[in-house]
């Protein structure tokens, strides 16, 4: 009972956590760029005064724990010959990129508050010191969004196939 109530708690964290992370890092994070202003007040609203980054962090975190929980059960606790099958192995892959996701997400959430932070501190026209930094931040966003959506989708193809790897 325990195990079925931790799988469903990780299957929906997991959907809630990979579908909030792939539409903000695909279609909402360029549409926030592509439209000035407007884009960063919708951004800063929703990342303050909405509970999205709350949720995407608790789904996150509860995802990779009750997937720690369920591998750990099925593998009697990091010590069975099934963590060497096809399909331990297809969720320890699956596994190891959801916490690499997981870290990406976390460094997506500091990147997004130096930006915000910066944003707040211009007051008119950017110095250049706020311009090189403003870029710095938002080449980092970029990449750590890349990995992020990278990472998810790897841990999404092996969570749902490992079970067919043998």
């Amino acid at each position: 009972m325990v195990f079925a109530a931790v799988r469903f708690l990780h299957i929906i964290a997991g959907i809630v956590w990979a579908g909030g992370a792939i539409l903000m890092n695909l279609v909402v994070g360029p549409a926030i760029g592509a439209t000035g202003d407007t884009g960063r007040q919708f951004a800063g609203h929703l990342m303050t005064k909405t509970r999205f980054t709350g949720m995407m962090m608790g789904s996150g975190v509860a995802t990779v724990l009750a997937g720690t929980y369920l591998y750990g059960v099925d593998s009697n606790w990091f010590s069975s010959g099934w963590m060497m099958s096809g399909q331990g192995i297809g969720f320890g892959i699956g596994a190891a990129a959801g916490i690499v996701a997981l870290v990406f997400g976390f460094m997506i959430g500091n990147t997004n508050g130096a930006l915000a932070a910066l944003g707040a501190q211009i007051q008119g026209k950017p110095t250049d010191e706020q311009m090189a930094e403003m870029a710095r931040l938002r080449k980092r966003q970029v990449f750590v969004t890349s990995a992020n959506t990278i990472f998810i989708i790897i841990s999404i193809a092996m969570m749902a196939s490992a079970r067919f790897l043998g």
